[in-house]
């Protein structure tokens, strides 16, 4: 009975994956609470103790010494306390081992579900100590199940939960999928520990680039910072604590391997590896990578820093919906304003010009500039006009209106021939012998009705010798 006794007691710390002594004192609570209820007061103070080797199980109470005992579960005479303590006196109190010889039905089954109840609490105790020291670190995981609001994801020993919000907008999770997650807290709850974890927290890629880069890990090489847009793109920038090693090629690896894994495990979120710089600019212009970058200002005031690139290179350094610059900003910490060379130039032109006249050195004067806009040139032309009409005089009004005077003459040549032209182009089309010669015939007829004019009396002539030539064909 003993021995089988200590075998459940093996069996439970094995199952539930807690340490012996761990469910042995929940047992021995369960039995405090089992044996109270039955064979003693309710005030009174009992204890259990389970002998670890031989499985027996020993109740303990305390009792008053007194001279004559009227409850002899709260009072002990003073003869037979001073036989288990020889200097016991009145009124002192003491433990008296009384282990009732048989429990209840009733007593087994409160000590039954106090002992489940203990061994939950002890087990949610372990979680929560457990994945409380791990906050920040990566976990990996099995997808569980997956809800409209969250994902649960099992851990092993206990379930995460993967908020909507904590997960990857172009990513697509399935049952039984294995996933790398960032710890984001654990919280104690009436139902146990809660477990909250992250695909999308920005220190997911730097603990992946621990994982994978021992440089990192060791600290030879110094990750500085890191912005990142979950399922697009990240930047990471890093610098070296010793001298002669490359902390870009650390990261990236022998051809590439290192960050292809750290980019598969992402679900191919691009990664750009930048080097960390003391210098501010420099280190602006490292972070707007891989644009080409030809100058970089400060206002150390507003935090706002001023790029210049190259015109070809504005789209580049701007990035698709500005991407690479806001990653930039992030990574660095400043408001970047990008323009190119072109647009820089004209801007430095026009501070010039302005600088020039307040100085007085512009040119001032009444000659108009060489090149005169259109707006002021129309404005000329129109002042100038009436000016013009006035000093030309009128020619003569019999030279006016002479009949072989030249301004009326291309009037009158240039609508006959039109006319001709397209009434021959009618003429001429392909028609087929048929229906459409029918039709040529009554328009012709009409024709000899109503015309009077010499050029549709030509038509008229024309259309009955197509009709004669369709009635040959």
């Amino acid at each position: 009975m003993k021995s089988d006794f200590l075998l459940a007691i093996t069996q439970l710390s094995a199952e539930k994956n807690l340490p012996k002594e761990v469910v042995i004192a929940a047992v021995e609570a369960a039995l405090v609470s089992a044996y109270r209820k039955d064979n003693f007061a309710a005030n009174q103070n009992i204890s259990v103790k389970i002998n670890s080797t031989s499985g027996r199980v020993e109740v303990w109470a305390e009792k008053t010494v007194v001279e004559l005992p009227s409850d002899g579960r709260r009072e002990i005479s003073l003869d037979e306390a001073r036989r288990i303590k020889p200097d016991a006196q009145i009124g002192e109190t003491i433990e008296v081992e009384a282990t009732p010889r048989n429990a209840g039905r009733i007593a087994a089954q409160t000590a039954k579900q106090v002992i489940l109840q203990r061994l939950h609490e002890a087990e949610h105790s372990a979680i929560f100590e457990e994945y409380a020291d791990k906050e920040g670190d990566i976990i990996t995981g099995l997808v569980q199940r997956i809800e409209p609001r969250q994902i649960f994801i099992d851990l092993g020993r206990t379930e995460a939960v993967l908020p909507g919000v904590e997960q990857v907008r172009n990513e697509r999770y399935r049952v039984g999928q294995r996933l790398k997650l960032y710890l984001l807290e654990v919280v104690r709850t009436s139902k146990g520990p809660r477990v909250v974890v992250s695909r999308s927290h920005p220190n997911l890629p730097r603990r992946l680039f621990e994982l994978e880069v021992p440089e990192i890990f060791n600290g030879t090489v110094e990750l500085k910072s890191i912005a990142r847009e979950a399922g697009y793109r990240s930047k990471v920038a890093v610098a070296a604590r010793q001298d002669g090693i490359d902390p870009v090629g650390c990261c990236v690896g022998l051809r590439g391997i290192r960050i292809q894994n750290i980019v598969s495990e992402l679900n191919g979120e691009k990664i750009d590896v930048v080097t960390w710089h003391p210098d501010v600019s420099v280190f602006i212009a490292n972070a707007l990578s891989p644009a080409q970058i030809l100058s970089v200002k400060l206002d150390d005031e507003e935090g706002v820093a001023t790029v210049v690139v190259p015109d070809r290179q504005l789209s580049l350094a701007i990035g698709k919906e500005g991407q690479n610059a806001r990653l930039a900003a992030k990574l660095t910490g400043w408001r970047i304003d990008i323009k190119s060379a072109s647009v820089a130039e004209a801007e430095k032109a026009e501070v010039a010009e302005l600088l020039a006249k307040t100085k007085g050195e512009a040119i001032v004067g009444e000659e108009l500039p060489a090149e005169i806009p259109p707006i002021l040139e129309s404005a000329l032309v129109s002042a100038e006009a009436p000016a013009r009409e006035a000093a030309e005089p009128l020619p003569p009004l019999d030279t006016a209106l002479a009949p072989s005077g030249v301004p009326f003459e291309p009037q009158v040549t240039v609508d006959k021939p039109q006319l001709r032209f397209a009434e021959d182009i009618l003429v001429s089309k392909p028609t087929k012998p048929g229906a459409k010669s029918r039709k040529r015939k009554k328009k012709g007829a009409q024709g000899r009705e109503s015309a009077e004019d010499g050029i549709r009396l030509r038509k008229m002539r024309r259309l009955p010798e197509i009709a004669d030539e369709g009635e040959e064909y």
